[in-house]
């Protein structure tokens, strides 16, 4: 997570063409564009998610593996007034995520790759700061609801048969930062944005004494996006 904020960060501020968008009297590009009551767009990016574990009892904790997915989306924006924005951002998220029970000798007991496939409905508000040239800076959040499309929730095997459950829908918040950079034929915007489940997702195996569920009291989503938007 640490490796993908820096590489984030880099890319806000030295992947992006914005030596001129910074002089002091820059030549304005689309100087209209945000005057519009409703605005488009789309977005592509990466994501790394994590798990956040409750445990019933203070044991060895199940050990996450992450790995790098992607998004891409469409936007729908309404403009408010100067500074607020209220965003629709459907989108198509993917991602992959091993994780390593603890107390098994086999691996095919203690490994289970869960591989989550998220459609995913964020309601946002964004709340810009005034436009400096050819750039502005924003505060984003809100929340949203996904739907995991490789959940498994209705599968009749468990982790016995190799099998993790997930619930279907998960509800989130979603809270990041970026910068709006007016460039001459479009607006480029790089972002990150930080998701945070406040549902629990897991979905208990069938046997109440499970080797591999019983001590989960919950199980919630943690992730980091890193989004390019283009409108």
């Amino acid at each position: 997570m640490k490796h993908l904020f820096l590489f984030c960060m880099g890319l806000l501020f030295l992947g992006v063409p914005c030596h001129a968008q910074f002089k002091e009297k820059p030549i304005l590009n689309l100087e209209n564009e945000d005057k519009a009551l409703l605005n488009w767009g789309y977005f592509l990016g990466f994501n790394q998610y994590d798990f956040q574990f409750e445990y019933n009892n203070d044991t060895e904790d199940v050990l996450v593996s992450k790995s790098i997915g992607f998004n891409v989306g469409l936007i729908g924006e309404m403009r408010i007034n100067e500074f607020l924005d209220l965003r629709l951002e459907p989108g198509l998220l993917y991602n992959a995520r091993t994780l390593g029970f603890p107390g098994f000798l086999e691996e095919r007991d203690a490994i289970r790759e869960v591989k989550s496939t998220y459609i995913n409905f964020p309601l946002l508000l964004k709340t810009s700061t005034r436009r400096f040239g050819n750039w502005k800076p924003f505060l984003i959040g809100g929340v949203s609801a996904s739907l995991n499309l490789g959940s498994n929730e209705d599968a009749l095997d468990d982790n016995s048969s190799g099998t993790f459950r997930m619930k279907k829908w998960v509800y989130n918040y979603e809270l990041g930062f970026g910068i709006d950079f007016y460039l001459e034929y479009f607006k480029f915007t790089p972002s990150i944005r930080g998701v945070f489940a406040i549902s629990d997702e897991l979905v208990p195996d069938n046997d109440p004494a499970s080797p591999w569920t019983s001590n989960i009291n919950a199980l919630r989503t943690r992730g980091i996006f890193i989004n390019f938007t283009f409108e």
